[in-house]
């Protein structure tokens, strides 16, 4: 009888221990910091790319950087009290995007150059600095801090076409309107061009009319150019 009190006292101990632990046990986030800047915050288009679900980590937010956009927003410069305006505007609505976590970060109060504290913060952190001040990023990266520039993956994602332009591709099929012919990019794109239906097998120069960007990718409309 006292074997099996013995074993139940055990087993109650080591159950209760096993959700203490549980209980206190530290969690870690994988995701990396994401530390946004005031000109990222006036630019705005962070929160399109937010919404678009391809920031890889948790968006982090200084309240230095908040008191220097208020700062900008109470100033006499009515250019740039409207753009500040609509960067508070924007961690606004960066706290309502659900698939992305904006944090509010207090790091004290008291006059500091928030560059500095942004420098200071990311890169105790591990974290990133997205902006797009070329200055900061400079420094930023003498100082072996990853930078994030919504400038380049604007660049990354624009049309390597203008309307208006010209090129050569071949015709492989009818499209699916009437005199319609399609061809195809080096990457892959479609191109649809008008009264082309009759081209199909053969190298035509095409004129690009019209671009549409849709989340299953890129389609292009052209016709053909005049000079063959």
């Amino acid at each position: 009888m006292e074997l099996f009190i013995l074993l139940v006292t055990l087993g109650i101990f080591f159950e209760t221990t096993v959700l203490v632990i549980k209980k206190y046990k530290p969690t870690f986030n994988s995701k990396r910091k994401i530390f946004v800047d005031t000109s990222a915050l006036i630019d705005g288009r962070i929160l399109n790319v937010a919404r678009s679900g391809f920031i890889d980590g948790d968006l982090i937010i200084l309240k230095s950087v908040l008191r220097e956009l208020q700062l900008l927003a109470d100033g006499k410069d009515s250019a740039k009290r409207s753009r500040a305006r609509a960067g508070l505007e924007v961690v606004s609505e960066l706290e309502r995007v659900i698939n992305i976590n904006t944090e509010i970060l207090d790091d004290g109060e008291g006059y500091k150059k928030v560059d500095e504290e942004l420098l200071k913060i990311a890169k105790e952190e591990k974290g990133a600095i997205l902006t797009l001040d070329y200055n900061l990023i400079k420094v930023a990266e003498a100082e072996k801090i990853e930078t994030l520039n919504i400038n380049d993956l604007a660049m990354a994602v624009r049309n390597d076409y203008l309307p208006g332009e010209k090129i050569k591709i071949k015709i492989s099929e009818k499209g699916s309107n009437r005199g319609q012919g399609v061809g195809h990019l080096s990457d892959g794109t479609m191109v649809v061009v008008d009264n082309a239906a009759n081209k199909i097998g053969k190298e035509v120069v095409v004129e690009f009319v019209k671009f549409y960007e849709t989340s299953a990718g890129k389609m292009i409309f052209a016709k053909l150019a005049r000079k063959q």
